[in-house]
């Protein structure tokens, strides 16, 4: 009886190995690691975004790397295209979905996003710097 079942379990175990292979060399979805990455760099200072308007591609994965160089600051930007109703389907895919993301002085924060669905994105300041903090807007273009 112990051959038997040594015998079966000999037999499971190597297919293992063969089925692991096919299934890996499967053609499939380019996985998100191996997409290039478009890096894009902004400053955040009093009142203005430089480095704004930010073009990319439908279908790029987009890591924005945004320093505040005066002080504190904050990022806001929805996933939806402007004019686009909010709980429709996101054109921007977040890797961390945030609210405001902090923007500290002196420091880089990356935000990274899979752009779908060309439109324009508008973000602006969520930290309140001052008299013109309103006004501190800027924009992601996703083209075609």
């Amino acid at each position: 009886m112990n051959r038997i079942a040594i015998r079966s379990l000999l037999g499971v175990l190597s297919a293992f190995p063969v089925a692991l292979a096919v299934c890996l060399l499967q053609p499939g979805a380019v996985s998100a690691q191996e997409q290039k990455t478009q890096v894009i760099e902004l400053t955040a200072k009093k009142y203005e975004f430089t480095g704004s308007p930010v073009h990319v591609k439908a279908g790029t994965k987009v890591q924005l790397k945004i320093t505040a160089s005066d002080h504190d600051h904050g990022f806001k930007i929805y996933a939806t295209p402007d004019g686009v109703d909010s709980n429709g389907p996101a054109g921007l895919v977040f890797a961390s979905r945030q609210e405001c993301w902090e923007l500290k002085k002196g420091e880089t924060t990356t935000i990274e996003f899979l752009a779908q669905t060309p439109g324009t994105y508008t973000f602006k300041c969520c930290h309140t710097c001052g008299l013109g903090h309103k006004g501190m807007k800027g924009q992601v273009v996703v083209d075609q």
